[in-house]
């Protein structure tokens, strides 16, 4: 047998071993049997030979074989990588982290049973605004007017915002405002503990999806929640501070504007220095 046939041969018998294929059927080749006192010269008739048929009419028939069956593969080159052949699959690649939206934490919200406010409520006040804004909002909790309506800041003191934020040209349609809690507390009283525990996580989880560059905590309680500060917002409203990756600062809310007129220009100065960060 050629060396390079032998050589292809043993090749593809190691290829179906690797598989699992161990049995191989092969016929031997046809022999003709000695004949008695014949001479080099002598000659014998023979039948026309056929496939599996012995030359000899003297020859006895072969024996039947059992064997297996098996499934060969199409002929390919035994050169090839066996990744290309198809022997082995390829590594899935990860699953990409898909970001979380506004929207996604507005369907976890849901109907929020998480604390005593949600059976005194008309509306869950979610958040408004834009969902890449820049400048995030952030107030204690939904008033009457925004209770009613399902939105933040349209009462009072949210045309008192809008005046100022049109003062420092600040469109609120490029801004996103939200509260603490989603709910209105009975008689606008201060969030409590367990209030601002069961929903903080979702103002949170709102900060992560816009990624905004300026956090403003309006009032005590988002400074509290927010920054874990304590002292006084008339003591340190226009510092900026450092939250997660990106920056805060505290100014008054503008409810407490509205129980002093004077304290408006904090507001107004506060929101100047917001217009300046953000302009950066």
């Amino acid at each position: 047998m050629d060396k390079e046939i032998a050589s292809e041969l043993k090749a593809w018998i190691q290829f179906f071993r690797d598989m699992g294929i161990e049995d191989f059927y092969s016929r031997g080749a046809a022999t003709e049997p000695a004949v008695e006192n014949a001479s080099p010269d002598a000659k014998t008739e023979s039948p026309p030979a056929g496939p599996g048929v012995a030359h000899s009419p003297a020859a006895a028939p072969e024996p039947a074989r059992e064997f297996r069956a098996v499934n060969t593969p199409a002929p390919i080159s035994l050169s090839r990588p066996a990744q290309t052949l198809g022997l082995f699959e390829s590594a899935p690649s990860e699953p990409q982290h898909k970001l979380e939206t506004l929207d996604d934490v507005r369907k976890d919200l849901g109907d929020c049973h998480r604390c005593k406010l949600w059976s005194g409520r008309k509306h869950i006040v979610f958040g408004q605004g834009n969902p890449h804004a820049e400048l995030v909002l952030v107030g204690e909790g939904p008033g009457a007017d925004e209770d009613e309506q399902g939105l933040p800041f349209v009462g009072r003191a949210g045309q008192l915002l809008n005046r100022v934020l049109q003062l420092v040209e600040i469109k609120r349609e490029e801004v996103y405002i939200c509260n603490v809690v989603k709910c209105r507390p009975p008689g606008n009283r201060v969030p409590e503990a367990d209030e601002v525990a069961a929903c903080s996580p979702f103002l949170f989880r709102q900060f992560e999806a816009i990624k905004p560059k300026l956090i403003c905590c309006m009032g005590a309680p988002a400074a509290r929640t927010v920054l874990g500060v304590k002292e006084g917002i008339t003591k340190i409203h226009g510092q900026v501070f450092d939250y997660s990756g990106t920056k805060a600062i505290v100014t008054v809310h503008p409810a407490y504007v509205l129980r002093n007129p004077r304290e408006e220009k904090i507001l107004r100065g506060d929101f100047e220095k917001i217009k300046e960060f953000i302009a950066r």
